[in-house]
């Protein structure tokens, strides 16, 4: 097999499980995790793992050329939240690391290139039900924007260029496997912990909040799905709406009562509210269940049951 996958942010919420789906699909010593530190014990005696800046274009090529990388995954990024805090941090990470791929795919030494957008890309003059793949997107935060224009790169230079990029709008992802990693979206990864420790949990959205969220396990079906399509079902090259279920604080606790009585949840809302009062509240996903056979498992009541076996 030709094909040897570098991973770019293995160490991260979505890239820590990504990278051990992939390395029980194919030989691990092709499949070459990379951070700007190392990963657990699992991730690092794995497979390669390698020391990496996303940033610094010359130390990517280096290793795109060390490993005869044919696949990049670019999982790494600034999250929302964290990112309103350091702007031109989370757009040089978030923006320079993508350059760096698109770039070495434009003279030859990628072949595939998957990179995620997110949600955050809408605004508050998105419709919020049932948002369409191509409608009004006017982000409000850092992350957004800079998912937004990441988004426009990546179309460019399959236009222009003809690279393969592939890419999908992730919506708030939940896993007992890695602990939040600073967006919006986190309350959902963080009670199930406080429902284990607790028994209580202080929700910094308020009760209302309805988000598109998703069990871990189908974003990286969905991940790896992308990748694997024929090149020519990939019909849009900006990035894929990706839906699964969507659901407030309040129904998340309904759903941990029934197997925690005595649960508790109260709301002190914070900057993260306005945030999330941007984006949407459900997500039309039409396009990638037509053009590359999207589908996900995981609903809401099997979710908890699965968070809280696990962490318990």
């Amino acid at each position: 097999m030709k094909k040897r996958i570098l991973i770019i942010g293995a160490c991260g919420q979505i890239g820590t499980e990504l990278t051990m789906a992939l390395r029980n699909m194919y030989a691990p010593h092709k499949v070459i995790a990379s951070d700007i530190r190392e990963g657990d014990d699992e991730m690092m005696k794995s497979g390669p793992f390698e020391i990496l800046d996303a940033t610094d274009y010359e130390a990517v090529q280096d290793i795109v050329i060390k490993y005869e990388i044919t696949d990049v995954y670019l999982m790494a990024a600034m999250l929302s939240a964290t990112a309103e805090k350091f702007p031109m941090r989370a757009w040089n990470l978030n923006m320079n690391s993508l350059f760096n791929v698109l770039n070495l795919a434009k003279d030859g030494k990628i072949d595939k290139i998957f990179w995620p957008s997110s949600i955050a890309v809408f605004g508050p003059t998105t419709p919020k039900i049932n948002t369409p793949q191509r409608t009004v997107m006017e982000p409000s935060t850092v992350y957004g924007i800079s998912k937004q224009t990441g988004e426009r790169w990546c179309e460019y230079y399959y236009k222009k260029h003809g690279i393969d990029v592939r890419s999908i709008r992730y919506p708030g992802l939940i896993s007992y496997k890695t602990m939040p990693g600073g967006g919006t979206t986190d309350y959902a990864v963080d009670i199930y912990h406080k429902a284990i420790k607790h028994n209580q949990y202080i929700c910094f959205l308020n009760a209302e909040t309805t988000l598109p969220m998703m069990y871990m396990d189908d974003a990286i079906k969905a991940t790896i799905g992308i990748m694997e399509a024929p090149s020519g079902n990939i019909k849009i090259r900006n990035s894929y709406n990706l839906a699964a279920m969507s659901f407030n604080p309040e129904e998340i606790a309904t759903s941990i009562k029934k197997q925690k009585q005595d649960f508790t949840i109260t709301y002190e809302p914070d900057f993260r509210q306005a945030i999330a009062d941007s984006w949407p509240e459900s997500i039309d996903d039409s396009h990638a269940r037509e053009d590359w056979g999207w589908e996900h498992e995981v609903e809401l009541d099997e979710m908890t049951s699965i968070m809280l076996k696990n962490l318990d």
